[in-house]
């Protein structure tokens, strides 16, 4: 198993935010199923203020590139991207394009 922690920010606006939020209590069948089928096991999304934070448990053999590829195929999936695209904004230095954008983890405590 491996994990990796994303980061995102949403657009300044209170009403957009609430929106963003009640989408993801309900998100759509098709998107989960998406989700798990590419090797994604857990996932969790944190928000301070407008940033997002995203904690991803996954397969070993998982593969942005095939998750993306797969996303690409899927019209549901891309369905909700282009909602999302609604209340988010990429960071800075995120791809052309990109959305998340993939931290470097700085610290792990395992043992005193």
């Amino acid at each position: 198993m491996k994990r990796y922690c994303l980061t995102l920010d949403l657009k300044n606006d209170p009403e957009l935010i609430r929106e963003y939020e009640e989408h993801h209590k309900a998100v759509w069948p098709e998107v989960k199923r998406s989700i798990k089928e590419t090797g994604i096991v857990e996932m969790e999304i944190y928000r301070h203020g407008t940033r997002l934070f995203m904690i991803m448990e996954v397969h070993d053999d998982f593969s942005f590139e095939t998750k993306q590829q797969s996303d690409k195929d899927n019209r549901k999936v891309q369905e909700w991207e282009e909602l999302m695209w609604k209340y988010q904004q990429p960071l800075p230095d995120a791809a052309t394009g990109g959305k998340w954008v993939l931290m470097n983890k700085i610290f792990e405590l395992t043992e005193f």
